[in-house]
């Protein structure tokens, strides 16, 4: 395992609920639109797998974005993602909601964002993450900062990390290394 400081390793083994934005940390960022007008947008299979791992582990997985679409929706249910909140400029709005849908605090909470409307939910997590591609107003919020770019492995990064801090990823991938 990638060595980190205690005070990360301490602030993962508090989480339940993983946060994530799309653009720009499920996804490189980039839109692409097809002749008619429909969106393309890549979407890392590791990423799929740490989520699909981490959900084995048996915590939670939401999407708050600020743009809808039926690309991520597909996604979100192809991951089984516990609940998408979409077109929600001011992210903030979706994360107070979240939190009383799942009765979390905000210890339990880590956040994976990259951009300035991303930083009021940064701010108030036990577990703030910006992948290394994020602006950097944003990196200053973070507690870490992923070596894995957004839609390149950054949630992958955050997810083994979490699992590995709480002892779950032995036996969620055991059947694997058999």
């Amino acid at each position: 395992m990638k060595t980190y400081p205690n005070e990360i390793i301490e602030r993962a083994k508090k989480i339940k609920i993983l946060v994530l934005d799309v653009d720009g940390v499920l996804t490189d960022g980039r839109i692409v639109y097809g002749t008619y007008g429909d969106e393309i947008k890549n979407f890392d299979v590791n990423d799929g797998l740490g989520i699909f791992l981490l959900k084995k582990s048996g915590l939670k997985c939401v999407i708050v974005t600020a743009k809808g679409s039926r690309v991520v929706t597909k996604r979100a249910k192809e991951l089984k993602i516990d609940k998408v909140y979409k077109d929600f400029h001011y992210k903030i709005e979706a994360y107070n909601k979240l939190c009383k849908k799942f009765k979390a605090s905000p210890e339990e909470i880590c956040f994976v964002g990259d951009d300035l409307i991303d930083i009021p939910i940064l701010k108030r997590v036990g577990l703030a993450v910006v992948p290394t591609n994020a602006m950097e107003d944003v990196k200053k919020v973070a507690h870490l900062i992923t070596e894995k770019s957004g839609g390149r492995g950054a949630v992958r990064e955050v997810c083994d990390l979490i699992m590995k801090s709480q002892g779950t990823w032995e036996t969620v991938t055991a059947r694997y290394f058999a």
